[in-house]
C-alpha cells in the first residue's frame, strides 16, 4: 500500500497568507481557496474589495484543478481552440485560468484557485501560495 502526502492545516496557512501576500503586493482584491485530493475546501480568504463572486469562482477553479490533475487553465485553451464539447464535462465547475494543482514529490495532494484579476495575475497568485510550502 502506498503512502501519501497530504495537507495540514499549516499549509493551508502558509498557502493563504504567501497568496495574499503576493496579492496585496500587487493591489490585487481576489478570493483565495484551497482544496484537498478529494476537492473538499479547506481554506478560502476573501480579501476586502474582491467581488462577492469571487467567493464562488475561486474554490471552482481549485475544484477543476485537482480533479484533472492540471492546471484550470489547459480546460480554458481546449474550450477556446474548439473542444467545446468539454463544457460538458461532470465536476469540472470553472475551466478558466487560475486553479494549479499542489504536486508533492509526485503525490497531487490539492489545489488552490484563486478569482478576482485576470487570469494569468490569478495563477501567479495561486502558484506564489504554493510555493509557500515547496520551498
Amino acid at each position: 500500500m502506498k503512502t501519501k502526502h497530504s495537507l495540514e492545516a499549516q499549509d493551508v496557512k502558509a498557502i493563504l497568507a504567501a497568496a495574499e501576500a503576493e496579492a496585496l503586493a500587487n493591489g490585487w482584491a481576489v478570493t483565495i481557496a484551497v482544496v484537498d485530493d478529494g476537492a473538499h475546501l479547506l481554506g478560502l480568504l476573501r480579501l476586502d474589495g474582491a467581488a462577492a463572486s469571487t467567493a464562488h469562482m475561486a474554490p471552482a477553479k481549485a475544484v477543476t484543478s485537482i480533479l484533472g490533475r492540471r492546471e484550470s487553465k489547459v480546460y480554458e485553451d481546449l474550450v477556446l481552440n474548439g473542444r467545446v464539447s468539454m463544457l460538458s464535462a461532470p465536476a469540472l465547475q470553472a475551466m478558466l485560468e487560475g486553479g494549479v494543482p499542489i504536486i508533492v514529490e509526485g503525490d497531487f495532494v490539492g489545489a488552490v484557485g484563486v478569482s478576482g484579476v485576470k487570469s494569468d495575475q490569478d495563477a501567479q497568485i495561486a502558484r506564489a501560495g504554493i510555493a509557500a510550502i515547496l520551498s
